[in-house]
């Protein structure tokens, strides 16, 4: 890893599952940070999630390298007994400890905060849960189906009028929630800088929902009045709609009240400027069905490419609908680095999504594939301090779990054996 990364000798331990946790610390990865994933016996379930309808069918597990990139693999048995001194080293090594297990069930494997604070005074634990710590559900289960969209009131405003609520996109609230948690943990890191002290941080699928529909929880706190939900064809503003091209591209208009004489002129209907039924502000309320119609049928009559001229002539915001299968040939992509190249996954999966963030004058590591169950095992545990001598024994536990496929020369993404790092059984400095 060179030198310029700004996480480069950052060590994270990742003990979390699924999108969230996992997310946050692929973003410090992709800063150069050092990430080792710890992960049961039977691996996480997240390895198996593209296998599991309404995801995309793949012969690649694409989901796994999205979110685990850059990592190193440890298989251990939390709940065995002597899995508590590999915990020890880890959290003594580490700089971050991500952690997402129930509290109840953490309480039981001696990983909460004050377990394992007093083993390095300067961690940062970084905890996401699925409602909060606190109240009559803090200990439910949450995905962030449930607590990021329906809970939070996002999956009831997220629908047009008369439609029940949909299913939506997989890993959307996870993927929110991980640039949360990011946020936490560099805030965290930065108060150590300055005070030398530890913190224990965490957000929730919860709180990141209401952050995302956050104008609309404002609005109710203040007992605001609301409009029904979204009907196209009988919007609450004509000029902020969907409408559908001639191709059958559907897209986003939104024009501003200073830009609609521009917008009336570039269309060829300044006419409506003038037209009693929407000149006057009561008229216009009354009239929005009509004035949708005569947009439905104007931006009907041409193509999406054509309306891309018009609306880009006059600087006004509109956004074309794009499935996945469009986006991924959208060149804004690639020239911002939004999709960029990843190494040694096999398959279809040359390129991945990189985490929303860029530092100009920084770049970030390569991405690489995501290890295999317990790739990383006896290079992190030596790391650790552990003997050859003790390895074979947790190995002959079941306490660390056997490789899922043999390794030749597994070391850290970006290193190669000779530059990995020596032992270091110590809390490092960030």
């Amino acid at each position: 890893m060179s030198g310029d990364n700004i996480f480069s000798g950052l060590k994270v331990v990742d003990m979390a599952s699924f999108i969230a946790g996992p997310g946050a610390a692929v973003i410090l990865s992709d800063f150069g940070a050092d990430v080792v994933k710890v992960e049961p016996p039977t691996g996480d379930t997240w390895r198996i999630g593209y296998k599991v309808p309404p995801e995309p069918a793949a012969d690649d597990n694409y989901p796994w390298h999205l979110h685990n990139r850059n990592k190193r693999g440890l298989a251990l048995d939390l709940k065995a007994p002597e899995a508590k001194e590999v915990v020890r080293r880890l959290v003594e090594w580490a700089d971050v400890l991500i952690v997402n297990t129930p509290h109840s069930a953490r309480a039981k494997l001696g990983l909460e905060y004050d377990d394992v604070a007093q083993w390095n005074a300067r961690l940062i634990y970084a905890d996401v849960t699925g409602f909060g710590e606190k109240g009559p559900d803090a200990g439910l289960p949450g995905f962030d189906i449930t607590s990021y969209w329906a809970r939070s009131g996002l999956l009831s405003m997220t629908r047009d009028a008369g439609a029940p609520p949909t299913w939506p996109v997989a890993g959307s609230g996870d993927n929110a929630t991980a640039v949360g948690l990011y946020s936490a943990i560099v805030t965290a890191l930065y108060r150590r800088e300055r005070t030398g002290k530890g913190s224990y941080v965490t957000t929730s699928l919860l709180a990141e929902g209401v952050w995302s529909a956050s104008v609309s929880i404002q609005a109710a706190l203040c007992g605001a009045t609301f409009y029904d939900l979204h009907d196209r064809r009988n919007p609450a503003n004509a000029a902020l709609n969907v409408y559908r091209a001639s191709d059958d591209t559907w897209f986003v208009l939104i024009v501003m009240p200073d830009k609609l004489a521009a917008v009336a002129k570039a269309i060829g209907r300044e006419d409506l400027l003038t037209d009693p039924r929407f000149s006057d502000p009561a008229n216009l309320m009354k009239n929005m069905p009509a004035l949708t119609a005569i947009f439905d049928q104007l931006f009907g009559s041409q193509p999406m490419t054509h309306w891309y001229e018009v609306f880009n002539g006059v600087h006004v915001t509109f956004g074309a609908v794009r499935g996945p299968q469009e986006v991924i040939a959208d060149p804004q992509l690639r020239l911002n680095n939004i999709v960029v190249p990843l190494e040694g996954a096999g398959g279809k999966l040359s390129s991945t999504i990189s985490s929303p963030i860029q530092v100009h004058g920084v770049s970030k590591v390569p991405a690489k594939r995501a290890p295999d169950l317990g790739q990383h095992n006896e290079e992190v545990l030596k790391e650790l301090g552990f003997s050859a001598t003790e390895v074979a024994g947790l190995y002959t536990s079941g306490v660390v779990t056997k490789p899922t496929q043999p390794v030749a020369a597994a070391t850290k993404p970006g290193t190669s054996p000779a530059t990995a790092s020596k032992p270091t059984p110590t809390a490092a400095t960030a």
